[in-house]
């Protein structure tokens, strides 16, 4: 099989990321071997060469990230794969990304940490790392899927979103939606919306740091163009004492992102504009969230729900609209909180519920959400 084919099919949420890349264009892997992302690398170390692209196990997750980084600006859409502690190692390449407006994928499929923690088992701890991974001023994208379907439909989205906007974008899965079979529909492959990067035209300098995404040109077509994590200007040149050109770049990278938050950000509403309780939810956990909804409404419970496909940037609009009318904000999490941090600093007055379970990969039940529901204030 080299091309993927429209269809019916029963795959995991691994393998759904794995073809979704192929069908938004990436021809570059490089990684090394983690659990619970391995099925990303297994499966990409033979589709890829059926699609002429290529497929590199590095030594390390420093180099994995390294390759990636060259891959793209040697004109191929690129990605990896990893989880927490190779995610960790990424991080100071990562930022070498955000500076020099490179486009990417970094797929990271949760596990239960920090360290080594529980190596095949389930948590949701890399949110604030998805954020703020690596050091300076820098906007962030980070998309987390619920299912295999959304596996396949973020990774194409997070591959057309690095392209737009010239940036690293974080697939941030876990190791549920990795592991889980579901049938999955691949629709035609000429109604999938595939986003490639602005290409420079003859004459063209300025190629970092604008508002509205400078072109990127490839090595090799002659723009002679510098390409440093230093403090550059427009042109690439390095400037390092300068504080206004400093000022000038960082404040462009974080504008490109923050400026079309409403284009980047998605979420799903539910009955937001007349609730009494509210449930901010993302990931695997809020699978357990729409039959607690469903019971809670069959009490007489009027139940808003917001799920987050975009952690990062933070929906903070689709929260203050829950906000507005829910008395309380229930915040489901396979963490000690990071998300219900963002919800609190957000919805501000209203009482946030945070529903939290750390340890052995124990999914929050519709049972625990329920409860939370149901409880007196």
């Amino acid at each position: 099989m080299t091309r993927t084919r429209e269809g019916t099919f029963f795959w995991s949420g691994n393998e759904a990321c794995v073809e979704a890349a192929i069908i938004a264009g990436c021809r570059f892997f490089a990684g090394y071997p983690i659990s619970p992302s391995n099925e990303i690398t297994e499966r990409l170390s033979e589709r890829l060469p059926q699609v002429d692209g290529i497929f590199m196990q590095m030594e390390d997750e420093l180099a994995s990230i390294g390759a990636v980084m060259g891959a793209s600006w040697a004109g191929r859409k690129a990605m990896t794969a990893t989880s927490g502690p190779g995610f960790s190692l990424m991080q100071e390449t990562i930022g070498w990304g955000f500076m020099t407006d490179t486009p990417c994928v970094i797929v990271d499929v949760q596990r239960v940490g920090p360290g080594t923690g529980q190596a095949t088992k389930c948590g949701q701890g890399d949110v604030m790392q998805a954020r703020w991974g690596t050091h300076g001023d820098y906007a962030a994208i980070a998309l987390s899927p619920n299912s295999v379907q959304e596996m396949f439909e973020l990774t194409i989205r997070a591959f057309n979103l690095a392209e737009k906007y010239r940036t690293p974008v974080i697939l941030l899965a876990d190791e549920t939606i990795a592991h889980v079979r579901e049938q999955i529909t691949v629709p035609p492959l000429e109604s999938i919306e595939v986003v490639n990067r602005k290409k420079p035209k003859a004459g063209d300098k300025m190629f970092f740091g604008l508002e509205e995404v400078a072109p990127m040109p490839a090595v090799g077509e002659g723009f002679n163009v510098a390409v440093t994590a230093s403090t550059h200007d427009e042109y690439g040149v390095r400037f390092t004492q300068d504080a206004s050109v400093h000022r000038r770049i960082v404040q462009a990278l974080n504008a490109k992102i923050n400026n079309h938050a409403d284009d980047i950000v998605e979420v799903e509403n539910y009955n937001v504009d007349d609730c009494r309780v509210g449930i901010v939810s993302f990931g695997c956990t809020s699978r357990a969230v729409y039959e607690a909804i469903e019971r809670a409404e069959a009490e007489g419970v009027r139940v808003g729900h917001v799920r987050l496909k975009t952690i990062w940037p933070f929906p903070e609009k689709a929260v203050k609209t829950l906000a507005e009318t829910a008395e309380r904000i229930i915040v489901p999490e396979m963490n000690l909180g990071q998300v219900g941090r963002e919800v609190q600093r957000v919805a501000c007055s209203t009482k946030l519920v945070p529903l939290n379970k750390i340890g052995g990969g124990e999914l929050i039940t519709p049972e625990e959400v329920l409860a939370k529901i149901m409880e007196s204030d």
